[in-house]
């Protein structure tokens, strides 16, 4: 099942205070949801970024930051480099260095997951400042997929906040009960099939 194309790729944006958040989505997750995440982090242009290495010990799925060319696959978390946009080609990664403008990348990779996945894609956002990520969550939805924000367990607000008042959010939760929500979509999947 690893090595299998995700029925969902899961965008989850966030910012400042976001650390927390990441770590209790993915401890939350089973392994054989079915889905790809993707972790859109705001990371300083110049920093070299232990993200992906923090999070492997929260996850018992594969962990590592996404390389342009490199498969998604199902059951398995990447995390965006410093100072690139990311985006979707027909199950890869493109990975756009140096990235086009400061504190953007989750809308951008939003809208790239919206029009590669359409009702198969899924965006949350997390804790943040400012309002990365509120384009990206109707991009998705105008595709018909589903959007999360996270709910008042935010360290900072500012991001999850202004994405669930562009009304383009369907649920507004905890990024423990997140994994609930998105555990029971790949559940359905799976009866569907």
């Amino acid at each position: 099942m690893n090595a299998t194309r995700p029925s969902y790729i899961v965008g989850v944006g966030g910012s400042a205070g976001a650390l927390n958040a990441y770590k209790v989505l993915l401890e939350s997750l089973t392994v054989d949801t079915g889905m790809a995440f993707v972790i859109i982090s705001h990371i300083t242009p110049d920093a070299y970024s232990q993200l992906a290495r923090i999070l492997s010990r929260c996850s018992t799925m594969p962990t590592m930051v996404a390389t342009s060319g490199m498969p998604i696959r199902a059951n398995h978390v990447y995390v965006i480099p410093a100072d690139a946009d990311l985006e979707i080609e027909q199950f890869t990664f493109k990975v756009i260095s140096p990235r086009s403008r400061r504190n953007a990348q989750i809308d951008l990779f939003f809208a790239s997951l919206a029009a590669a996945m359409r009702e198969y894609a899924i965006g949350i956002v997390l804790s943040g400042y400012d309002g990365d990520g509120t384009l990206g969550v109707r991009y998705i939805k105008d595709q018909g997929g589903t959007t999360f924000a996270q709910d008042s367990s935010a360290e900072v607000d500012s991001m999850p906040t202004r994405a669930h008042a562009s009304n383009y959010v369907d649920f507004v939760l905890s990024p423990e009960k997140i994994a609930e929500a998105l555990m029971q979509i790949a559940a359905r999947m799976v009866r569907t099939e």
